[in-house]
C-alpha cells in the first residue's frame, strides 16, 4: 500500500509547478513587513547616541565629537530598535538585505554627517 500512494505523489510532483521559485532566473519577492537592514539618513542624525544606548547587540557606535555613525552588520540583528528610540527618525528598516562579506572587506559600515557650522564672530556680537 505504501507504494501505491508513494508512486502517486511522484507522479503529481512530475507534472506540478516546482513549489519554490528558481533564484537566480527568477528575483526573490520582497514583501512590506520583511526584515533587511537598517539605515540611516546621516543628514536627519543629531549623533544623540539614543540608537547605541538601546541596541541590545551593541552593533550601532556613535561618535558626537567626530559625528560618525557606525553600524556592524555582522552583530546587528535586525530588531529594530534603534529605528524606534530614534528622535528623528533618521533610523529605519528596509526589506532588501546587504550583500555577503567577501573575505578580507571589513563588517562595519562607518557614516560621516556634515560638520558642524560654526557661527561667525560678528553674528555672535549682534546677538550681545
Amino acid at each position: 500500500m505504501g507504494l501505491f500512494s508513494m508512486t502517486k505523489t511522484v507522479l503529481k510532483s512530475l507534472f506540478k509547478k516546482p513549489a519554490t521559485i528558481r533564484y537566480p532566473a527568477e528575483p526573490a519577492k520582497r514583501f512590506e513587513g520583511t526584515r533587511g537592514q537598517m539605515e540611516i539618513d546621516i543628514d536627519k542624525c543629531i549623533f544623540c547616541g539614543l540608537c547605541s544606548k538601546h541596541c541590545p547587540a551593541d552593533a550601532i557606535t556613535v561618535n558626537k565629537n567626530e559625528r560618525t555613525w557606525s553600524i556592524n552588520r555582522l552583530w546587528c540583528i535586525c530588531c529594530n530598535s534603534c529605528a524606534e528610540n530614534c528622535n528623528k527618525d533618521a533610523i529605519y528598516q528596509t526589506n532588501v538585505y546587504h550583500a555577503p562579506i567577501v573575505a578580507g572587506e571589513t563588517d562595519v559600515d562607518v557614516y560621516q554627517g556634515k560638520p558642524v557650522e560654526e557661527k561667525p564672530a560678528a553674528a555672535e556680537e549682534k546677538a550681545a
